[in-house]
């Protein structure tokens, strides 16, 4: 009698096992490749940028190219745990060549890769992540996807500012959360984070050079 119990007992616990197991998310894990690159590339680019920027005594403008240079780090860094969190290898990220311009062209150009990453890129993305369940994705995509919202609005004014030669009127510190990436000027920064509640006091200062 014993047998048979035991038999049934094996059965029913492979059927638990099996039964909750997750496929792998497929198209989730080629969306993060992609945003692992697609971020690793921005970040390389900002900080290229904060270079040219601060050549041309453009102060306010490189110290925001270099604050959303690490919180597009951040990102890629996020993106790239969720990978290896799915038993995923990942090795260095494959950086896309750019071309460092006029700080005015850089900025449309940043302008022009955040407009992608919030109205195309990151929303397909999300989406995949909710159809194959892939709960650590979707909050990886929808963090880097929130910041780039802002950093698109923080690009464009920097752009107004910077044409109608008022470039002294930007903030000149910055500050992104460690966690999440997410980005507050002077002006705007909490007491925790918006998306993380990370606390302040742990977010990176940057500060006009």
């Amino acid at each position: 009698m014993k047998k048979p119990v035991f038999y049934l007992m094996t059965l029913f616990l492979s059927l638990v096992i099996f039964g909750c197991t997750q496929p792998k998310p497929v198209k989730t894990i080629e969306d993060l490749r992609a945003a692992y690159n697609g971020e690793s590339t921005a970040s390389a680019k900002y900080a290229e940028y904060a270079k040219k920027a601060t050549a041309d005594n453009l102060l306010k403008i490189a110290v925001l190219f270099n604050a959303a240079s690490k919180a597009e780090a951040i990102h890629a860094d996020n993106h790239k745990k969720v990978l290896e969190k799915l038993g995923e290898k990942v090795g260095d990220p494959e950086i896309c060549s750019f071309e460092v311009k006029t700080t005015a062209e850089n900025l449309a150009d940043a302008i022009k890769g955040e407009s992608y990453e919030v109205t195309t890129m990151y929303p397909a993305f999300i989406k995949d992540a909710e159809a194959e369940s892939a709960k650590d994705a979707n909050k990886s995509f929808t963090w880097a996807f929130d910041t780039e919202k802002k950093h698109h609005a923080f690009y464009e004014k920097a752009l107004t500012e910077l044409n109608a030669g008022n470039e002294q009127n930007l903030p000149k510190r910055w500050f992104v959360c460690p966690v999440c990436g997410n980005t507050y000027d002077l002006a705007s920064i909490k007491n925790a984070c918006d998306f993380c509640k990370t606390k302040k006091e742990k977010f990176i200062m940057f500060n006009e050079f």
